[in-house]
């Protein structure tokens, strides 16, 4: 017998962990084509989610898949974001919380293969290029 993941485990107590302290749940997510996200607002193949009681509705965080509903810009969307996509979650005001290796697609799928390993050898950490970060107020 196959062993499950400890993921959806992980992300269910990190989930927990922030509303039982009053910090908002936020998970980071590499979209592809079973990530189903509203596309406008994912960036370089990613998307940032609020996943706090206040901003989603009917949220179900499963072995595979997260789903729940969330409104962007004043519209309800439907989310189904599978759980190998997801690659952290973390409170919002500490930033404190877990970071997951990706799993590509053709894994969760059942091809077999190994995941690729990220090198973790600790090298050049600069930011990446872009200019200077800019602050935006949003009403």
């Amino acid at each position: 017998m196959k062993a499950t993941s400890t993921t959806p485990y992980l992300i269910r107590a990190i989930h927990e962990w922030c509303c039982d302290n009053g910090y908002t749940p936020y998970i980071a997510v590499r979209v592809d084509e079973h990530t189903r996200v509203p596309k406008e607002y994912v960036r370089n193949g990613e998307i940032v989610l609020n996943i706090g009681p206040d901003a989603t509705r009917n949220l179900k965080i499963g072995n595979d898949l997260i789903q729940f509903s969330a409104r962007f810009a004043g519209v309800s969307r439907e989310l189904s974001i599978p759980v190998s996509a997801v690659s952290g979650i973390f409170a919002k005001e500490t930033g404190q919380g877990l970071a997951f290796q990706p799993v590509p697609a053709t894994q969760s799928a059942g091809t077999g293969k190994p995941p690729l390993r990220p090198d973790v050898s600790g090298g050049d950490r600069t930011p990446p290029a872009g200019g200077r970060p800019k602050l935006q107020i949003i009403k």
